[in-house]
């Protein structure tokens, strides 16, 4: 056998290579988010993840309330999310053991350039969103569930608005398809930044509010339970937790950048 044949044969029984030959199982599965996916973050350090310790990472991009759903099932070995209230009580309901904070951002209001709801002069994100609600200025939510959604859906119950009519869409989708549908129909949207920085169709969309202390976007790491979920590869989903925010992890992290932007910041304590 030639060495093309070997590294095909190889490639065909789901091995990978980093210096020497790896076990087929030397992989983990991590449900995150899509903001995480769509940003480009997992391109950036997944690689340097994988060359330290030899073990692969596949992502299944999910919003954070299905990689709970996923989590609890028992159908991922770790979680990357962005609700520290739901993360805390996953840890509370015994199926996750940790929960580690590894980086934040933000989210961002986002809408037609020409601001009918005039979003842009707001001093707060509870007055930028009151004044989409009494406009009734088209405005595409997620509705999926997610992290996003979550803080979404907090903002509107602080601002004393129940979102519902014509000019309110819940899509259920990801934060790009979300994007596309708003920049489609020239709405309102919430989006976290890193995706919002990668976007590549804005149309008419432009960033029009941003900077509250309230659109703080902080990411967590889970460790699952091995009581719960014995079957789990919980020594390898270990070592990328404790990477996520070990030195060299957070140096990863904070090294990603989108058109000299950084878009998340490590801080693991």
């Amino acid at each position: 056998m030639n060495k093309t044949t070997a590294i095909i044969t190889a490639g065909a029984l789901g091995l990978t290579f980093s210096g020497t030959l790896m076990a087929a199982d030397d992989y983990i599965t991590l449900a995150s988010t899509t903001s995480t996916e769509n940003s480009g973050l997992f391109d950036a350090i997944l690689p340097a993840f994988t060359e330290e310790t030899g073990i692969d990472v596949h992502v299944v991009a999910v919003g954070t309330g299905q990689a709970f759903e996923i989590g609890r099932r028992g159908d991922a070995d770790s979680l990357l999310v962005h609700d520290t209230v739901g993360e805390e009580k996953f840890v509370a309901e015994g199926y996750a053991t940790e929960r580690l904070n590894v980086m934040y951002n933000d989210f961002v209001i986002v809408g037609p350039s020409d601001d009918p709801a005039g979003i842009s002069d707001s001093e707060t994100v509870i007055d930028a969103m009151q004044r989409i609600a009494e406009s009734e200025s088209p405005f595409a939510s997620r509705g999926d569930d997610s992290g996003t959604n979550r803080a979404e859906l907090r903002l509107w119950e602080d601002a004393g608005v129940t979102p519902q009519g014509e000019w309110y869409r819940e899509l259920g989708s990801g934060m790009g398809p979300t994007l596309n549908t708003a920049a489609g129909m020239d709405a309102y949207a919430m989006t976290d930044r890193a995706t919002w920085v990668a976007f590549d169709n804005p149309q008419n969309l432009t960033l029009l509010f941003e900077g509250d202390e309230a659109l703080f976007n902080q990411y967590g790491s889970l460790l699952l339970s091995a009581e719960r979920h014995p079957h789990l590869k919980h020594d390898l989903a270990a070592q990328w937790h404790e990477w996520l925010v070990s030195e060299q992890g957070q140096q990863a992290i904070a090294d990603f950048e989108v058109d000299g932007q950084q878009l998340f910041f490590p801080n693991a304590e």
